[in-house]
């Protein structure tokens, strides 16, 4: 059978995730388009793959699995609703307003590892609207296998989320921290920010940029982790993504520090703890090595190739045990709003796959 999937998306930082996704749904002979529910992501197209423009169009398409990168979706269009994640569990906000809210749009959560696998599983049993199969995450397939570097001058990637209350861009002494030690020359600096940062904070590092120091426009940023060393930043959650790789990480001020990266909260220990990173403490890396496990432990870049046959074995399997997803009257009149649909039509319970046409 030739099933037809959708991978739905909001923000341009969801292109990197769909990718490898797109790459292994075509590899095993399916079909495969994209749909933004805003405009301005849609520009990124066609060079990422095949866009319908408008939600008529992704209902006339008739996916059999709708792989989600964002947090809620049109629960009208066909197929079964995959969870895939915008990103990792960044312990930005509570239990229940984070990671683990639950919305009442998905038939499947595809989880990254033991630590979120653990949580949603009980959320399942909770709840019994979903199952949750862990896979791995599709974004980090390109960062396998691990490459060593051989440059001399040792490179740090600066990286920060959009929070003003933990982003390190809104910290004007650490800016100029980074500013100053750009221009020492012991170190190389790539600077890659969060798209919803506002322009007037990315403008700063575009101006402070210099032969040490380069700011990278990109949400492709699987390459400039490769080529770092380490990574300095705030609570983003590419910290998890960059540290997969067995790499220190130097945080400032993080809401939720552990062991297995440096934190400081003082300017005057940035500079010493970089030097520190660099040096590859025994203990960090050991915690970096217990993080990796409970975090994401698939090195193999066969993460996509988990979540696609995940998806078919769930279409095609007995779901009669899950109960029908909630009303969730004010999520669903949001995203019609949003997309200028209005439609009493919703899917509770999809078809099983066997039972759809080809």
């Amino acid at each position: 059978m030739k099933y037809r999937f959708l991978i739905y998306i909001s923000h341009t930082y969801a292109l990197p995730i769909g990718a490898p996704l797109q790459e292994e749904i075509l590899k095993q002979g399916y079909e495969v388009k994209w749909f933004s529910d805003l405009d301005y992501t849609k520009a990124y197209f066609p060079k990422h793959g095949e866009l319908l423009n408008t939600i008529e169009d992704v209902i006339s398409y008739n996916p059999h699995i709708v792989l989600t990168i964002t947090d809620s979706l049109a629960d009208f269009i066909p197929g079964i609703k995959v969870q895939i994640f915008h990103g990792f569990l960044a312990n930005k906000h509570s239990f229940k307003k984070g990671h683990f809210r639950i919305r009442g749009f998905f038939d499947l959560y595809c989880t990254q590892g033991p630590s979120t696998t653990g949580p949603f599983k009980k959320l399942q049993k909770q709840h019994k609207h979903f199952e949750v199969i862990e896979t791995g995450w599709s974004k980090v397939d390109p960062l396998f296998p691990i490459e060593e570097n051989s440059l001399e001058k040792p490179v740090i990637l600066i990286s920060s989320t959009f929070s003003p209350k933990y982003s390190l861009t809104y910290n004007e002494q650490v800016v100029n921290e980074i500013k100053r030690l750009s221009k020492i020359g012991k170190w190389e600096f790539k600077v890659v920010l969060h798209p919803k940062l506002p322009k007037e904070k990315v403008e700063v590092f575009k101006n402070m940029q210099n032969e040490n120091l380069t700011y990278y426009d990109t949400t492709d940023i699987i390459p400039l982790f490769k080529k770092a060393d380490i990574m300095f930043s705030d609570t983003t959650s590419a910290i998890t993504e960059f540290i997969l790789q067995g790499k220190p990480v130097v945080t400032f001020n993080n809401n939720k520090p552990g062991d297995h990266f440096i934190d400081i909260t003082d300017i005057s220990e940035i500079e010493a703890a970089l030097t520190k990173a660099l040096t590859k403490p025994k203990t960090i890396m050991a915690a970096i090595q217990n993080y990796i496990k409970i975090t994401h432990p698939y090195s193999d870049g066969n993460s996509s190739q988990r979540v696609i046959n995940s998806c078919i074995t769930f279409l095609n399997s007995d779901r009669s045990n899950l109960k029908k997803k909630p009303l969730n009257l004010i999520r669903k009149f949001k995203i019609r709003k949003q997309l200028n649909y209005f439609t009493l039509k919703t899917v509770k319970r999809p078809l099983n796959g066997k039972k759809k046409t080809g």
